[in-house]
Parts: C-alpha cells; structure tokens; sequence
C-alpha cells in the first residue's frame, strides 16, 4: 500500500479516536433507506442540538473504537452506519429516536455514553430524558423548594401575628 494512503488512514483514525475520547455521548444509526431530504431535515435537527452527525469508514471507526477499548461497539460496525456525537450525554439519543419514530428506516444500533457501551433499549431510555439544561433546572428547583416552603411559612407567621391571631400550637398552650 502506498505511504502516503496509509499515513491518511492512520491520520482518519487517530482523529476519530480523538472525536470519540472528547465525547460524552455517541449513538451510531444504521440509515440505509433514507432519502436525501430524510437525512437534510435530520442532520438540521441534530445541528440544533449541537450534535456532529458524519458518515465514516467502518474500518476506520473500528479501529478507532477499539483503541479506546470499545470492543462491543466496534463488532456492530456492519453495513451502512453514521455516528452521532454529542457534548451532551441524552442529545444524540434524544434527537435521534424522536426522528427513527416517524422515520422507520432509521434504526438505533448502539452507543457509548461516558465511556460506557449502551444497547438500543439504553438510548431509548435515554432519549427520554431532557437535556443538560433542563437536567439542571429540575435539579435547582428540588434544591429551591424546601427554602421556598420555608420562606412561605414565614410570612404566613407573620401575617398571622399582625393580625392577631396566634399559631395553632400557642393556642394550645
């Protein structure tokens, strides 16, 4: 083989290795069956999520899996494939299974998702959650809710002393 062939294909793979590493999420899709349009308004929506969709070698991608120790990932690289990468660990996931519901010629292979192989089922699952974002608002609003039922049983104490009624329990007493 010609060295300067070889050189390109072990440049391809060392950067897809490194596309892989500094990824948190990566959903590989089989797309045989897609029109040009199907893959345009996916491609769009995957953008929209800040999520790299590109088409690569299996051999290359194998290689690349396997120097990352992705064993199980690298045996499912057969046929016609595309890999989703996504700095967000549910967006792949996410975008890609809302589109493969209406669009039956798009299936859900396999993925890796921080540094773990996860089956179709797992991406399913994880396409049902919502994105970092909205991970973190649900989050901040557990961690408020205490402090606002607090703030709230505040003001009603005091609005009940200026109105002079007393608490329940100074009644009591």
């Amino acid at each position: 083989m010609n060295k300067d062939i070889l050189a390109q294909k072990e440049a391809d793979v060392k950067a897809l290795t490194e596309k892989m590493e500094g990824s948190s999420s990566i959903v590989m899709v089989e797309y045989r069956g897609l029109t040009v349009k199907e893959l345009t308004e996916l491609r769009r929506a995957l953008r929209a999520e800040d999520v790299d969709f590109k088409v690569y070698k299996n051999t290359t991608a194998r290689r690349a899996a396997e120097n990352l120790g992705y064993e199980k990932f690298a045996e499912t690289l057969k046929g016609p494939n595309a890999l989703a990468f996504g700095k967000d660990p549910v967006a792949p996931a996410r975008v890609l299974a809302k589109f493969a519901k209406g669009h039956d010629k798009l299936i859900l292979k396999t993925g890796i998702v921080d540094g773990d192989v996860v089956d179709e089922e797992m991406i399913k699952t994880l396409s049902a959650l919502p994105n970092k974002e909205g991970m973190l608002a649900k989050f901040a609003s557990v961690l408020n809710a205490p402090v606002v039922k607090f703030a709230m049983t505040i003001k009603a104490l005091a609005e009940a002393k200026e109105n002079g009624s007393a608490p329940a329990e100074e009644a009591a007493a």
